[in-house]
């Protein structure tokens, strides 16, 4: 497989905006031993924010990713601690993030094995690209 422009866009654009501006942390998971890592075979990709109900920060675990071959194996769930210990760390109030409607074994996971909350209150929105771009319309003029 052969890298296009954009995979090489991606790369710089994760060198820069998670090691030049850390705007968001990554914690890996290895395979082997602390002196022998071996290679990575999870991650778990989190920033913080803030919530104005509870008047703490809050963790937002944008993405979670553990190789098919060692789910199961206790990867995601170590994960799921060490974000726990940075939630405690910085005083989160919680730990939020999202999963896609159709991928029921990580929502099984999530409820039965994590106790975690299905937020269907809440409806996700998004802006993109030229949609952020729109917004310029109601910025208000220079004073």
């Amino acid at each position: 497989m052969r890298a296009n422009d954009a995979d090489i866009y991606a790369v710089f654009q994760y060198r820069k905006n998670l090691f030049e501006t850390p705007y968001a942390h990554t914690l890996l998971a290895f395979a082997g031993s602390p002196d022998a890592p071996g290679k990575a075979i999870g991650m778990a990709m989190y920033f913080f924010n803030y919530s104005t109900w509870t008047g703490k920060p809050g963790l937002y675990l944008e993405d979670l990713f553990v190789d098919p071959e060692y789910r199961g194996k206790g990867v995601g769930k170590a994960l799921f601690a060490e974000l726990g210990r940075v939630a405690e760390e910085k005083d989160c109030a919680r730990i939020d993030w999202q999963v896609l409607k159709w991928n029921q074994p990580s929502i099984d996971f999530y409820e039965k094995t994590l106790g975690a909350t299905a937020m269907s209150e809440w409806l996700g929105m998004r802006l993109e690209g030229s949609q952020i771009q729109n917004l310029r319309q109601f910025r208000l003029p220079p004073a």
